[in-house]
């Protein structure tokens, strides 16, 4: 009887640590995030490289329509090729794309996923046509001057590059809340690690990778619904550094409402189960061959996402203050919701203290469950493609990608 009493309070303590930890990562690359970033090395004179953008597009006609003329339309040095990767797109669509500059290839898959359509594309392509291969969400458009940027960081010697995407729209409270997880986690996994000289995530779009190279990672990619995180793992595995580029700025679209922002997190959160179970172990192998690199994404792999990690200690917080005596008490919950606080606060760009936000914080509770929804769900994204719709300037009618 005195073990069973004794339990709860052990799991207390036991989660306490582990959300203690949480709070401790994210408020040290909070800070480190406010250094400045090492300066990239200084590259000669070098002629630009040849680019290739890739545009994966899953019956998205309306949204690709006016984002791959756009990227045929970027302004560049060099010689660029826009990509669009078509799987289900109509062939008005496609040949409308191709009338506009772009080059269309097209795929057509049981199960549809980006990875497998990215190197099938790759596969059909000319294997030394290109020096970079540049992938884009069907809603991303390129700042001007992203490309220059990104030439300027192949010249400097890296291999994978992660640009700064952010929002193009906030026209719905869920879009600010997404924009803001957006800039805190751009923040935090990349600048913050890059200012530590460690390497940036990638966020699977706005990237750029060694042409021949992203083709070698993509191999067996399968039907993973992360294939992001797959190639950040691969990437760190080879011990290949991704470098970060916060001023390369990439916009994309942010999600309309908590439906999509569910749908969303489900596959978020299914892959990054899914590449926790899969790397831990090769984890701690890489760790005790000083791969710190490898072993620090399957750290940010067994992290809480931020909104369940504030409404977990809002909870905790509450009922440490109805049952007190069962494990830490009502401070230490408080303190570890204040220091959660405080990195997102830190993490946020100055540009985002508005009114506009402030109101959409007030949807936070609508996000928690959005986020306990998605929790629910993710066995479903391991058996079908999950796609976030889009629309046509964030606009009208979504269609999927």
């Amino acid at each position: 009887m005195t073990i069973l009493a004794f339990l709860p309070t052990l799991l207390l303590y036991l989660l306490g640590g582990y959300l203690l930890f949480n709070v401790l990562y994210l408020l040290f690359f909070a800070l480190a995030g406010h250094r400045r970033q090492p300066a990239m090395p200084a590259a000669e004179q070098a002629p630009p490289r040849r680019m290739c953008v890739l545009m994966p597009s899953y019956r998205a006609d309306a949204v690709i329509m006016e984002t791959g003329p756009a990227a045929v339309r970027h302004h560049y040095a060099g010689p660029a090729d826009v990509q669009v990767i078509a799987d289900g797109l109509q062939p008005a669509t496609v040949q409308a794309l191709r009338q506009q500059g772009a080059s269309v290839v097209e795929v057509t898959f049981a199960r549809s996923t980006k990875g497998k359509a990215l190197l099938a594309a790759l596969d059909s392509l000319p294997p030394q046509a290109y020096d970079v291969a540049v992938i884009l969400d069907v809603d991303n458009e390129m700042a001007p001057g992203f490309l220059a940027q990104v030439n300027h960081a192949f010249a400097a010697g890296y291999r994978v590059v992660q640009g700064h995407r952010t929002a193009k729209n906030l026209n719905s409270p869920f879009a600010v809340l997404d924009a803001c997880n957006e800039e805190i986690s751009n923040h935090i996994f990349r600048q913050g690690h890059a200012s530590l000289g460690m390497s940036s995530s990638l966020i699977g779009s706005g990237m750029a990778f060694e042409y021949g190279y992203l083709h070698r990672l993509l191999r067996d990619i399968g039907d993973t619904a992360g294939e992001d995180k797959e190639l950040d793992f691969r990437t760190l595995r080879d011990r290949v550094k991704i470098a970060y580029l916060p001023e390369a700025y990439v916009y994309d679209e942010k999600i309309p409402n908590s439906q999509v922002f569910a749908n969303q997190r489900t596959r978020w959160l299914a892959a990054q189960i899914e590449y926790f179970r899969k790397y831990c172990g090769e984890g701690l192998r890489q760790l005790s061959q000083g791969n710190i690199d490898f072993f620090d994404k399957i750290v940010q792999s067994a992290l809480l996402p931020r909104v369940l990690l504030l409404g977990l200690l809002g909870l905790l917080l509450g009922l440490s203050l109805l049952w007190g005596g069962v494990g830490p008490g009502p401070g230490f919950w408080l303190a570890l919701l204040a220091g959660t606080g405080a990195a997102l606060l830190l993490s946020l760009p100055a540009r985002l203290y508005t009114r506009q936000v402030g109101q959409a914080v007030l949807h936070l509770p609508v996000a928690l469950g959005a986020m306990l929804l998605a929790l629910l769900q993710i066995r479903k994204a391991k058996t079908s493609f999950i796609p976030t719709p889009h629309a046509p300037h964030a606009t009208g009618t979504p269609s999927q990608s």
